[in-house]
């Protein structure tokens, strides 16, 4: 069975090329030959050696991508009740609510129309000279 070489993703590309460039920079063995006029090419840059050792299939590095684990999860039926609510229970509810209201004290008395339209309309010139 022949091996095929695998394409790492950008990310696991960057993480063996960053993790392997920082042993070289560290002063590890080269794994690759790579001659002094290569290297001068390079300007002896690790991150460009461990990227030439990548792509020369010599990096003794493994990447394990994990699968989601796959769960079988019963879902439990839920039961809706519908309940319906006839209107004498609607209004009488409404009732109840109005007059816990009006004992608290939480609602104020709406104007009567007379009373609104003299305090909101201001007098005209007319009426001030």
């Amino acid at each position: 069975m022949a091996e095929e070489k695998r394409e790492f993703t950008k990310y696991e590309r960057a993480r063996i090329i960053g993790a392997r460039g920082l042993q070289v920079s560290m002063d590890a063995p080269l794994l690759l030959k790579i001659s002094e006029e290569d290297l001068n090419g390079v300007n002896y840059d690790p991150l460009k050696i461990a990227e030439m050792e990548l792509e020369g299939g010599v990096l003794p590095i493994t990447v394990t991508q994990p699968l989601p684990e796959k769960r079988e999860m019963d879902i439990e039926k839920v039961k809706i009740e519908e309940r319906t609510i006839s209107d004498a229970e609607k209004e009488k509810a409404e009732k109840e609510e109005e007059k816990d209201i009006q004992e608290s004290g939480e609602i104020m008395e709406l104007a009567k129309d007379e009373e609104s339209s003299n305090e909101t309309t201001a007098p005209s010139a007319d009426e001030s000279a």
